[in-house]
Order: structure tokens, then C-alpha cells, then sequence
């Protein structure tokens, strides 16, 4: 009976030992698992931070290009308003001794006044002519722009165009910034990624480890996500 027992004690040994091995050899694949995961994880991480931190610095360039694109043209544009303005003056001053002109009935005067006009300036004036400024109180003061639609300014009209032109190119580069902004976020996101897979190795519990990385996996489909639908340069 002795020995029975001890036969007993000892196959009881081989049986734990034999399951301690088939725990350990079951452990020990979940790792490699892990371990894959958390390399899929960190390749993924890295690509999207590359690809994420190159797309900033595009958008970046790109928004200082449209900056200084819609610079030079409210540049332009101030120079356009500014012969505008000059021409406007012109205009005012030639009428206004037209008017003295014609009052006092000195024909040669006018019509060297009237030779003198600028071309694009001309059909305006003879628009306001007609309604006869000398005898109806009720004539426009002048041939101008606000209440003569036949009047044109070149420079006018080219400044307006640059204006709007230097405006679109500034909302674009607007847009390019807050582009670079999205891909700066996304970048922060990868790197909490990367500080979660970092701090997983840590743990030697396996449950721990596995959450942390669980975690790390879904928090990177967010950035993922981000940079796939951004556009792209």
C-alpha cells in the first residue's frame, strides 16, 4: 500500500508538471501573438507619423505660398485703386472747368476740355451732358461712378478683380493652415499610440498587457481615420 501511494504522489508530479508545461507553452504562443500585434502596431505608428509629419510641412509651405501670392496682389491691387483714384480726381477737375467753360460760353475752352477727356471717361460725360447739368437742378453733380452706370475705370476695375482674387487665395491659404493643424493633431494621437504600446511592455501581467495594447489598436484607427479622409498634397 506504501508504495502505491508513493506511485500515486508521483504520477500526480508528472500530471502538474505536464500541465504546467502546456500552461506555459499556451502562454508563450499568446505572447508571440502580443508581441506581433504590438509590432503591427508600432510599424503602423511610425508610417502614419512619417506620412502625417511630411503632410504638415506641405501644407505649411503651402499656406505661406498662398499667403504671399495674395500679398503681392493687394499689392497690386492698392497700386491699381490708387491710379484709380488719381484718375477719378482728373476726371472731377476736367468737368468742373468744362462746367466754367461752358457757363461762360467759351466754346474753344470746351471744347478743349472736352478733347482732353480720358477715352473711357468720355461716354460717361456725354451721358450726363444730355441731361443737360447747366439748366436741370435735378442733374447729377458730375458724371461719377455712383450715379453714372456708363462710367469705367480700367484701374477701378482691376482693383476690385486683384481684391477679390487676393481674398480667395487668403481663405485658401486659411484652409492649408488648419490642413497642417488636422495633421498636427493626428500626429499627437499617434504618439499617445506609441506611448500606450510603450507602457505595455512594461507589465509582465498578461491581462494588463493585452488591454494596453487592445487600447493602443483602437485608439489608432481615430488617427488612421484623420489622415486617410485629409487631402493631400
Amino acid at each position: 500500500m506504501p508504495e502505491a501511494g508513493g506511485a500515486n504522489i508521483e504520477i500526480a508530479h508528472k500530471l502538474n508538471e505536464v500541465e504546467e508545461k502546456h500552461d506555459a507553452a499556451h502562454s508563450s504562443r499568446w505572447l508571440q501573438v502580443l508581441e506581433i500585434l504590438e509590432a503591427i502596431v508600432l510599424a503602423m505608428v511610425a508610417i502614419a507619423t512619417a506620412w502625417s509629419g511630411y503632410q504638415a510641412a506641405r501644407w505649411d509651405g503651402r499656406q505661406d505660398e498662398l499667403y504671399e501670392n495674395s500679398t503681392k496682389l493687394r499689392v497690386e491691387a492698392q497700386g491699381a485703386q490708387n491710379r484709380a483714384g488719381q484718375q477719378q480726381i482728373y476726371d472731377a477737375s476736367s468737368v468742373a472747368e468744362w462746367l466754367r467753360a461752358a457757363a461762360g460760353r467759351d466754346k474753344n475752352l470746351v471744347q478743349v476740355f472736352q478733347r482732353r477727356f480720358r477715352a473711357e471717361f468720355r461716354p460717361a460725360f456725354e451721358a450726363w451732358r444730355k441731361t443737360d447739368p447747366l439748366n436741370n437742378p435735378n442733374s447729377p453733380p458730375g458724371p461719377i461712378p455712383m450715379m453714372m452706370p456708363e462710367y469705367r475705370n480700367a484701374d477701378m476695375e482691376a482693383a476690385a478683380k486683384l481684391g477679390q482674387e487676393a481674398s480667395a487665395l487668403s481663405a485658401e491659404g486659411t484652409k492649408a493652415r488648419e490642413t497642417s493643424d488636422d495633421y498636427v493633431r493626428a500626429t499627437v494621437l499617434l504618439a499617445t499610440v506609441l506611448l500606450l504600446v510603450a507602457i505595455s511592455q512594461r507589465f509582465r501581467t498578461h491581462m494588463v498587457r493585452v488591454a494596453l495594447a487592445t487600447l493602443a489598436l483602437v485608439l489608432l484607427c481615430l488617427p488612421l481615420w484623420r489622415i486617410l479622409t485629409l487631402p493631400r498634397i
